[in-house]
Parts: C-alpha cells; structure tokens; sequence
C-alpha cells in the first residue's frame, strides 16, 4: 500500500494566514504546510482540502482514480469545493466498515474528540490508522494487532500515540508519522527533536511513503538525562520525552516535607501536568527500580539523590568526609551509574546544572557543588541522550 501526504498541517495550514509567532515566521519552504490530506494507492483520498488537485500534481500524481473521500473531522470556514470527477466526501459511522472494490477495507474507530479515525487495510494486507486532529482513540482496551503506519497528531496528542502503545497497535517497527503540524513546536530541529523522543517523525507535504517499509523508524533512546538550572524547564522537557509512552513510573526523590507550603505548591504543579496514566513513587532507591523489568522511569532529580546519598555519609562533617564518607559515596555513584548502564528500562533523569554559577560561600556549599558535577557526568556517560535546558529551550549535547 502507497500513502502520498499531500498536506500535513493543521487545518489552518502552517504557517497559519495572519499569524506573526515565530513558529510561523520560520515555517518556509519544507517546513510549510497545508492541511493533512492523504491519498492512499491514488484511489481512496482521506480528508479533502483547498488545492488537494494542485498538491496532488505537485507530487506526481493525479485525483482522476479516487473512488472514495473520507473526511474525518468538521471542516471550519468555507466549504470546500469538490473537484469535478470526485465522489462526493462522506463519513463512515462509527466502528463501521466500507469495503472498496479496490480491494480496500476501511474501519471507522470512535474518537474521544469530535471526529473520526481510519484504519485502512490494503490489498496486501499492510495496515494503515489515520487519526484526525486533537483525537485520540476510544474505548481501546483489549490487545490489537500492531499496525504498520500510524498517522496522527502527535504533537497535539501524545497521549494518543499512549494509549495505542498500551494495546499493542504501535509496535517497534510502527512507522508513526506526525501530521495535523500547527505552530506550537518550531519547526526544524526542535520539531524532529520532539517526534524522535516519541519515536515519531515529519516528513514534507508530497512525500509518498510506502506502507510496511520500517528503515526510517526512529529510535527511542533507551537513557536520556536532562540537565538545567532553577526554572529552566528542565522537569518539563523531561515529562515531554515520555508523555507518548504508559503507565510510566514518576520517580520523585524530593519525599514530602511537612509543613513546606512552598514544597507543596511545586509537588502539586508537578502532578498537575503529568498523565493521569503515570504512576508514582517517592523514593531515594534508584538501583533496585533499575534492575527491574518494567514501564519507563522518570527520575526527578539526581540532585535530590545527591542529598540524601550525602545525609546518608554524613558528608557535611569534614572528619566524617575524610575518614570514610567520600569513599562510600563514591561507591553509591558507581553502583547508581553501573545500574544506569545495565537498565533494560526506557530511562529518563533531570539534574541540576549547578557548576556555572556563584562559587558556594561555605564548604558543604562546595562539596556539593563538586559532587553534584560528578555524579551528573557518571550517569551522562551511560545515556545515550543528555540535554541541556536553558531559558526552556533544549540544547542536545549528545545523541
């Protein structure tokens, strides 16, 4: 089965008409989009948009053998005409399925959104799901066979690129596409940055991809440590990385602190933000969940870890510190990177960049400053992807 992406946009298309963001200002050449628009084997045309005939001919092809149109969500604004020789656009009910004399069949999934989703069977038997904009599947809850390709808004909805992995439909060798692209996400770089994290990936408006074909499919770094100062976004880069994925474990080494108003605040803007899929535990004992088989971890902090691996070797007294205690948190860090290297868990850590700033007044203030640098370089050497967060941008310094 062929698919030609004859658009890949938001609705509005991108950049969107009258828009003055940056996003918008940068969305040139490869990187603008019109509305997504696919056009499966050149005979089934999934949501009909302005100029699909022209997007059509620009890629080498023509609408003349279209035997069906599907739309999948409301189209807003004026309606679009329909092209001479092309079937009226129609929607298929719910949980439906339209047998094509093609040879293709398609299958209506329910939305959680306003909306419809397309699961496409070719005459080869490749499989192909098309979810529309700002929807995500539902009612998903028994194991499905995992499909080919996967197009959908990922950026919009990663939550949906989750759920499909939690029955099984996005398996390793998916090809997940992201499409319905809008201006929140600078485009370029940043862009695929974002979508490889999901194992996810952009390709331009024109481009005909062949479904079943699973060479360009991202890898998903196993261990990723995200490095930043106070209020960096570094806690948020580091939800984002895994917010395609479920039931991942949050790791919040910070406890509670009875009392701490100011804790309480920053603990409950932390759970606010994260899936109501997710799990969490509050504890210091990283090794243990390390060698464990399971879902992916988000460690946050190391720098928090640090602290209590120091409480722990009373390293704040100086005899204490020489007499033993530097020895035995040493060995905590070693075993802690050994455990990092040996994971066979989907891995992602934040930590504190603290070695830029104002030379700590007092000599625990520097012990830890001297540490946290160690510790912070240990585990950056066994992840295969280490990020630097500044004023919420993502620096990539490896991988």
């Amino acid at each position: 089965m062929e698919l030609t992406l004859l658009g890949t946009g938001a609705p509005a298309g991108l950049p969107r008409p009258d828009c003055p963001c940056a996003a918008c200002a940068r969305a040139l050449g490869p990187e603008a989009r019109a509305a997504t628009s696919l056009l499966v084997d050149g005979t089934l045309l999934l949501d009909l948009t302005p100029g699909a005939a022209f997007a059509a001919a620009r890629a080498g092809h023509s609408l003349a053998g279209v035997r069906q149109v599907l739309l999948t969500h409301p189209h807003e604004g004026p309606p679009v005409e329909v092209p001479a020789g092309l079937p009226q656009p129609a929607r298929v009910p719910d949980r439906r399925e339209l047998a094509l004399l093609t040879g293709h069949r398609v299958r209506a999934l329910a939305m959680d959104a306003p909306g419809t989703g397309y699961a496409v069977t070719g005459p080869d038997g490749t499989r192909l799901l098309y979810l529309p904009p700002g929807g995500a599947p539902a009612g998903l809850g028994v194991p499905v066979e995992p499909y080919d390709m996967v197009v959908a808004d990922v950026v919009g909805r990663p939550d949906a690129v989750a759920r499909l992995r939690a029955v099984g439909a996005l398996g390793p060798a998916t090809d997940v596409i992201a499409v319905h692209l809008d201006h929140e996400v600078p485009p370029g770089a940043e862009l695929r940055r974002r979508l490889a994290a999901a194992g996810a990936r952009a390709v331009p408006d024109g481009t005909t991809l062949a479904v079943g074909a699973y060479d360009e499919v991202p890898d998903v770094p196993r261990r990723t440590l995200v490095l930043g100062g106070a209020r960096s976004g570094k806690s948020v880069e580091a939800e984002r990385r895994l917010e395609a994925f479920p039931d991942v474990l949050y790791v919040a080494t910070g406890g509670t602190r009875s009392g701490d108003t100011e804790w309480a605040a920053r603990v409950a803007a932390h759970r606010e933000r994260r899936p109501g899929s997710w799990h969490t535990t509050e504890t210091c004992d990283l090794v243990p969940l390390l060698k464990e088989e399971g879902p992916p971890l988000l460690i946050d902090c190391l720098s928090l870890w640090l602290t209590d691996a120091m409480d722990a070797v009373d390293a704040w007294d100086d005899a204490e510190w020489a007499s033993g205690g530097e020895r035995a948190l040493r060995t905590r860090v070693e075993e802690l990177a050994a455990a990092v290297r040996e994971t066979r868990r989907t891995v992602v850590a934040v930590s504190n960049e603290v070695g830029s700033g104002i030379v700590p007044a007092t000599a625990s203030g520097r012990r830890y400053r001297d540490e946290l640098g160690r510790l912070n370089a240990a585990f950056a050497a066994q992840c295969e992807h280490v990020l630097l967060v500044v004023a919420g941008q993502a620096l990539t310094l490896r991988g």
